[in-house]
C-alpha cells in the first residue's frame, strides 16, 4: 500500500515478498555499525521481522517503517518511516539505504515526505535518535530541522545515543 509519494520516490508499506531487499539492507555494514544486528540471517528471518516489526507497526499505531523505492522503476533502496519506541515518549523517525543510494538526496526527500505525513497524521513533535559517531545521520536530523536535545538509553540498551527533536 502506497503511503507517501515524493519527485523521486514511493514510500510504501514493507511487504513479505521484500524479504530478499529486507534481507540485503539489514546485513549492510552501515546498517550493523549504526543501528545493530537484528539477527536477520535467512530470508526467513527476514519474512519474521517484516511480520514482527514494521507490519505489527501498522497494525498497531497505522505508521511504521516504509519501504522506499524508486518512482522510476520501483527499485527497493531503503526503509524510512515512523516508530513507537518503548523508551521514548514520542514517535521518532528512523531511516537507512543502501550504501548505493547514500548521499544523493533520496533519505532528506525521504525524511521530508515522512515528516509532512506525520503532520497529516496529527502528530504534534517527533523525535530522531542515533548514535553519537553516525555523523552523516546527525547532519540529516539537521538539516531536517531537528535540534539536539541531548543523550537518552533506550530500555535494556546501555548505550547512550543523540536525541533530536522537532515540533511539526
Amino acid at each position: 500500500m502506497k503511503v507517501i509519494e515524493t519527485d523521486r520516490l514511493i514510500l510504501r508499506w514493507v511487504e513479505e515478498q521484500d524479504a530478499g531487499f529486507i534481507f540485503a539492507l539489514l546485513n549492510e555494514p552501515g546498517w550493523l555499525k549504526y543501528i545493530g544486528d537484528k539477527g536477520i540471517h535467512t530470508p526467513e528471518d527476514a519474512v519474521t521481522y517484516i511480520q514482527t516489526g514494521p507490519r505489527a507497526m501498522y497494525e498497531k499505531e497505522g505508521f511504521g517503517l516504509f519501504l522506499t523505492e524508486l518512482k522510476e522503476n520501483h527499485t527497493p533502496i531503503g526503509l524510512c518511516g515512523l516508530i513507537k519506541r518503548e523508551g521514548l515518549e514520542d514517535v521518532d523517525i528512523g531511516f537507512a539505504f543502501l550504501s548505493d543510494y547514500q548521499s544523493q538526496g533520496y533519505a532528506y526527500e525521504a525524511a521530508t515526505g515522512t515528516l509532512e505525513f506525520a503532520k497529516e497524521h496529527g502528530l504534534k513533535r517527533i523525535v530522531a535518535i542515533t548514535t553519537k559517531d553516525n555523523h552523516s545521520s546527525s547532519r540529516l536530523l539537521e538539516k531536517l530541522g531537528m535540534k539536539h536535545e541531548g543523550f537518552v538509553a533506550l530500555p535494556n540498551d546501555r548505550e547512550e545515543l543523540k536525541k533530536y527533536t522537532m515540533t511539526l
